[in-house]
């Protein structure tokens, strides 16, 4: 099939301010504004990248209280990801359910978060326990918000309670006040809510860009998967960009609590607001990396012209793409939604980027798409995208190939907050249920959900948002909806449970495990659920053979989920890590580690804070919030083993189709590993000998893995492991270990 061809000239000049209905919007909602409460506080700026306190607000009684930042927090848990799981600890009990008043959504950038000089450093991290897993979650995400708040005074914001009516929280940190606020009729969608609100807390049209707004949408309060939408203002666009804290549920926690939105204002950017304590350090290393980027990047991901959706064709050729609910691992319409299509959609005039300084600019933005459905239709809008995960699941996964209604499918994930991975899995899990007779027009209330069919994937979600129909039920996730379909006597539950490529509860990102041991592990041994961003060994495994045994595999399993815990411990974004690489780094020992790059971020860290970390004592710090996290998992009723065995699509071949399109490969391992011959054998037969074989090789990954981790077989980190890390300090922490025989 022919590349399809955008064609920019066919876009209208378009003024990306607000438009006119956003306008009468802004002009509504000035009038019916209602302030609930306003306080005082005295603004301040992170020295050596801390603040000293944090913020908790409940928004039920609407009271605020700052908190200190001891020693002992900075020590054991950094800032980040590690404050929101201490302050997540220290909310809930083991009986807390993610929509009582007690849990919260912590927001934390880290003590590097804001740096505008070394490139990724505009993260923040939200932790909260997830309405889809029943443990904590976080969730990376870039936007102003995180660096904005940091810069107005608070190292994390806690959120707590449940309002009575839908809530907004304004913190102005130049101003130093803070209002709890009710705007009547206040429009819900992420899209239009954030365009609304920057414009009306801002000072002016100049200020726009000191403003971050934190929304969910419609369909985040009818199902378990909505996620945050974290805004920027595009000077460039002149309009609103959003990037999104997606996985778990957070945004269902954030409805539930009646909250409408958190707006920060902060300070005019500048280049040292952290206060960091060696100046010369943190400049040297950031423009060693900003060379590396204008030289390299060209030859290598191409991230400033692609963003990550150059990884679309690349995994199509290596056959690891998920294609039809990861049955399959390419498609030959793939060419249609790749990285050649996406480059020349998606604005090129522009540098892209989603905080200040960061050369790889990568968050791309595909302008000028008319909307065809739902309650936007006719409108046209910018989408942040679609990054590689958006591709694949709303796309491929889906079987999808249509680039505009790919677009929209994301745009409308975004504005109603749903997460954009969890959605693309489970809608391929809907697809695959009406492929094998589960589903039905009946059962789907008349939804045609077949592969490909994105008008129905689009209406289905237009559902949620509404909160009717079978939208309803898509809402619930993978998890949910496999027990429902058992429950109705609508499938077989073990077959349910083989195709549904969830883990814990959260849905499988987007790339397909079935020939990578290690990834196989990479996802579900994660503490969180089946997320790339512990463990993406797949290049490192299945096509760089550099994990040949158990004990690499667990090696690997080991050293990368603590290493990228660090960046959201800090507030560094994943991607300048290894997307851009020094040009000798092939040359270096352990090439998969990127070992200057290493050594840049133990440099930053340090420049930053004044302390004298290497780079095993990072991994040392990561250890420390791992294991503390796996200690909460279990107290929180998960995280054994039998919690970390995953769905057998991710393993092996579920149907005979699968098998079939790899025959010769299976048979192949047939003799070669498992030393049967499969000749005169029944395809039943030969499934049936490839998924023990299968499955207990895992199950040997498993044991390698939690020796390699200092665990007990069933998961738990033992009390040894624990003095190791200085854990044994917090009482509670032993008790949960010495309760599960740890």
């Amino acid at each position: 099939m022919s590349q399809l061809v955008f064609d920019p000239s066919k876009v209208m000049d378009i003024d990306f301010t607000l438009r006119t209905e956003y306008h009468a919007e802004l002009e509504r909602v000035r009038a019916s504004r209602k302030v609930l409460k306003e306080l005082t506080f005295t603004p301040s700026l992170p020295e050596r990248g801390y603040n000293g306190r944090t913020l908790h607000v409940d928004v039920g009684t609407l009271a605020v209280a700052e908190k200190p930042v001891t020693a002992q927090m900075k020590d054991v848990f950094v800032g980040g990801r590690g404050f929101g799981l201490w302050y997540l600890w220290n909310a809930v009990k083991p009986t807390t359910r993610w929509n009582d008043p007690e849990n919260e959504i912590i927001i934390s950038p880290g003590p590097v978060s804001g740096i505008t000089q070394y490139s990724g450093t505009g993260k923040s991290l939200v932790v909260s326990l997830s309405p889809q897993t029943g443990i904590p979650i976080d969730s990376n995400v870039g936007g102003y918000f995180g660096p904005f708040l940091k810069f107005s005074g608070f190292d994390a914001l806690e959120l707590q309670g449940k309002a009575e009516d839908e809530v907004i929280l304004f913190i102005d940190g130049q101003k130093g006040v803070m209002r709890f606020e009710r705007i009547e009729g206040c429009p819900e969608d992420s899209h239009v809510l954030a365009e609304v609100l920057t414009a009306l807390y801002a000072e002016d049209d100049a200020d726009r860009v000191n403003v971050s707004v934190v929304s969910s949408g419609a369909a985040a309060r009818n199902s378990l998967i909505g996620m945050l939408n974290f805004s920027w203002f595009d000077q460039r666009r002149g309009c609103i960009r959003l990037k999104q804290a997606g996985r778990g549920g957070i945004g269902t926690v954030f409805r539930d609590k009646k909250i409408l939105a958190v707006v920060c204002r902060g300070p005019r950017i500048k280049p040292d607001l952290n206060h960091v304590a060696d100046k010369e350090v943190l400049a040297q290393t950031a423009i060693k990396y900003h060379m590396e980027i204008r030289n390299n990047d060209p030859h290598q991901c191409m991230m400033r012209r692609n963003g990550t959706a150059h990884i679309v064709e690349i995994m199509d050729a290596y056959d690891l793409l998920p294609v039809h609910n990861f049955q399959y691992g390419s498609h030959p319409d793939t060419n249609r939604i790749d990285s050649a299509y996406w480059q020349q959609r998606c604005t090129q005039r522009t540098s892209d980027g989603c905080w200040y300084g960061c050369s790889m600019a990568c968050a791309k933005g595909a302008d000028g798409l008319v909307l065809k459905t739902g309650p936007y239709k006719g409108h046209m809008v910018t989408v942040d995208g679609p990054e590689y995960e958006n591709a694949a699941g709303l796309g491929s996964n889906c079987g999808v190939f249509d680039p505009d209604y790919l677009l929209e499918l994301n745009f409308y994930c975004d504005t109603y907050g749903i997460c954009t991975i969890t959605w693309g899995t489970l809608c391929a899990f809907v697809m695959e249920c009406y492929q094998r007779g589960i589903l039905n027009l009946e059962r789907t209330g008349g939804l045609e959900l077949t592969w490909g069919n994105a008008e129905a994937d689009l209406e289905m979600m237009h559902q949620l948002a509404r909160g009717e129909g079978f939208g309803l039920i898509a809402g619930q996730g993978v998890h949910g909806m496999k027990r429902i379909f058992a429950e109705r006597g609508w499938g077989d539950p073990a077959l349910l449970q083989d195709i549904g490529m969830e883990v814990k509860g959260l849905e499988y990102s987007q790339y397909m495990s079935k020939e990578s041991l290690a990834q196989q592990g990479g996802y579900a041994l994660t503490n969180k659920g089946p997320q790339h961003d512990e463990a993406w060994l797949i290049f490192m495994d299945m096509v760089n053979k550099q994990l040949p045994t158990f004990e690499d595999k667990a090696e690997a399993l080991y050293y990368f989920p603590l290493f990228r815990t660090w960046f959201g411990l800090n507030g560094f974004c994943k991607l300048p890590w290894n997307d851009v690489v020094p040009s000798d780094n092939g040359t270096t020992s352990e090439p998969a580690k990127v070992p200057e790059h290493v050594q840049n971020y133990v440099d930053v860290f340090n420049a930053t804070t004044g302390m004298k970390i290497d780079k095993d004592e990072l991994i040392h710090q990561s250890a420390k919030v791992y294991n503390f996290q796996r200690v909460f998992n279990i107290r929180m009723g998960k995280g054994l083993r039998q919690h970390d065995v995953p769905p057998y699509r991710s393993v092996g071949p579920v149907s005979r189709e699968e098998y079939e399109s790899r025959a010769e490969r299976y048979d192949k391992q047939m003799r070669e590993e498992i030393g049967v011959d499969p000749e005169g054998k029944s395809l039943e037969e030969k499934m049936a000998i490839t998924r023990e074989f299968r499955m207990n090789r895992y199950f040997k990954l498993m044991d390698s893995v939690y020796q390699r981790r200092g665990w007990t077989p069933d998961g738990v980190p033992t009390q040894a492991r624990l003095k190791e890390l200085g854990l044994d300090v917090f009482p509670e922490v032993v008790e949960v270990v010495k309760a599960h025989g740890g």
